[in-house]
């Protein structure tokens, strides 16, 4: 009779998922790689680190260029009037007159005590550093999306369970009302049976709350709207029972300290405080420059010598009579017109040199510099072996994790075989009388708490596998 009653419910679910089947087809099935890939493509922590990668390498860049040659031009222009210098001249007039002025220098460093080549490194580490940070985050977002996939699955079963017994207690209410109305059974019996739904439907809603939450955190995990209808696929169970649970720490702590992005990013930046340290005391070396420089420059009142003449000039006079004398002396012939581009061209000018700076004394601030880059080092030393102390202890600490894991499910396995095993005992003493509906009530109490308890436990299972995988650099599937 029970049992009718159960295949009738079964039949309005069916009924009722055909009539939706409309707006279950508007649902946007998500697999696991999709909600990956979404959350890999979207996530603005993501994209926040892609940025700072980007930053790192424009740094690296330049530390390149830095070998290379400066530059640089340095045109002037003047317009000059009153009483003021000719810079062609080197006379003082009264007149007004354009000046023009033109510069070129180029400056190449040959030798910096090997802070350039130095800090070419340091900023190569740097950005390795960066670029494995964004791994890091990437997988840190996958080991995210995959958990919330598994609560999303492990609240689908306790959904699916909740509402198979909520089912059952609906049928025992229906038997305990019928007794009661017949006169078999006591006000007290069709209370318990009451009580019993309410529980169920209590349990219902719980299950269904936590479903909701774990979906949209995956939506959010994914920057997806949450008003967005999706569902997630369910993957095939039976593959998921052959998960790996099995694993040697030490074999697994080996491998996680050459793969796990936190220790890489710590090493990385050792390394680079390392090169910092040589940037630093480049500083106490002389800096050797090659350069080279070109001007011109142009006067509107500047003349052009084209040649001489001679002239008589009278230089005295003679003493007693006043008789003036004179001298003949060659004097300088201009031409009419003497252009921009003349100018430029006969006043052009070139040097070539080698230039050293020696530091001998500035405040002590490239020794305190040295042993800040020492201090940022050791720091950085340290910061290393505690990461991969860290990461130890959290292997081993995982590995417990599964092992009780598996334990558990094997345990809430066995319990809910027996408990399904009293219940449908109970069952058949119920329809026939010989049991009261507080004693049915406490049996499917037992069996519902130990079926939650068992699929609780078989997806704790997984998801502690999981993690072992995400230390040890695997790719994370529910496959």
């Amino acid at each position: 009779m029970i049992l009718k009653q159960l295949n009738k419910y079964v039949l309005i679910t069916l009924v009722a998922i055909i009539a939706t089947a409309a707006t279950a087809s508007a649902q946007e099935v998500i697999t696991l790689q999709g909600a990956i890939d979404r959350a890999l493509d979207r996530n603005l922590t993501i994209k926040q680190a892609q940025v700072t990668e980007r930053l790192a390498t424009e740094d690296y860049q330049q530390a390149k260029n830095n070998l290379l040659p400066s530059v640089s031009v340095n045109p002037q222009a003047s317009y000059n009037f009153g009483r003021t210098p000719n810079l062609a001249t080197y006379s003082y007039t009264s007149q007004s007159f354009l000046y023009i002025n033109g510069q070129a220098s180029v400056s190449l460093t040959l030798f910096a005590g090997g802070a350039l080549r130095s800090q070419i490194l340091q900023n190569k580490l740097l950005l390795d550093a960066d670029k494995t940070a964004t791994q890091k985050a990437k997988n840190d977002l996958i080991l995210l999306v995959a958990t919330d996939y598994l609560t999303i699955l492990t609240s689908q079963d306790l959904v699916a369970a909740a509402k198979q017994q909520l089912s059952i207690a609906q049928i025992s209410l229906d038997r305990t009302q019928k007794n009661f109305d017949a006169g078999a059974q006591s006000i007290a019996d069709l209370s318990q049976s009451k009580a019993g739904v309410s529980t169920a439907q209590l349990n219902l809603t719980t299950a269904q709350s936590q479903l909701d939450i774990a979906i949209l955190t995956l939506k959010q995990y994914m920057e997806m709207d949450p008003k967005t209808d999706i569902k997630v696929e369910i993957p095939d169970i039976s593959k998921m029972t052959d998960t790996k649970t099995v694993y040697d720490a030490s074999e697994v702590i080996k491998t996680a300290l050459l793969v796990n992005p936190d220790v890489q990013v710590e090493e990385l930046l050792e390394k680079g405080y390392a090169e910092a340290v040589k940037v630093a005391r480049g500083s106490y070396y002389p800096t050797v420059s090659l350069f080279g420089g070109i001007g011109s420059n142009y006067s509107s009142i500047s003349q052009n010598v084209i040649g001489t003449t001679t002239v008589q000039q009278q230089i005295g006079t003679v003493q007693g009579t006043n008789t003036p004398v004179f001298g003949q002396f060659q004097a300088p012939v201009y031409s009419s017109k003497y252009s921009f581009f003349n100018q430029f061209s006969n006043n052009l000018n070139q040097a070539v040199g080698i230039s050293v700076n020696i530091p001998i004394f500035n405040k002590f601030q490239t020794r305190t510099n040295l042993r800040k880059a020492k201090l940022n080092y050791e720091n950085a030393q340290l910061t290393t072996r505690s990461t991969k102390n860290a990461l130890a202890k959290t292997i081993y600490q995982a590995i417990e994790d599964l092992e009780a894991a598996v334990k558990r499910y094997a345990s809430t396995e066995q319990t809910y075989h027996a408990d399904k095993d009293a219940l449908d005992a109970m069952q058949q003493r119920f329809n026939i009388g010989l049991a009261n509906p507080l004693d049915y009530n406490t049996t499917l109490t037992t069996y519902e708490k130990a079926q939650n308890d068992m699929i609780a436990s078989k997806y704790e299972v997984v998801f502690r596998s999981k993690v072992i995988d995400y230390y040890l650099g695997n790719k994370i599937t529910l496959q």
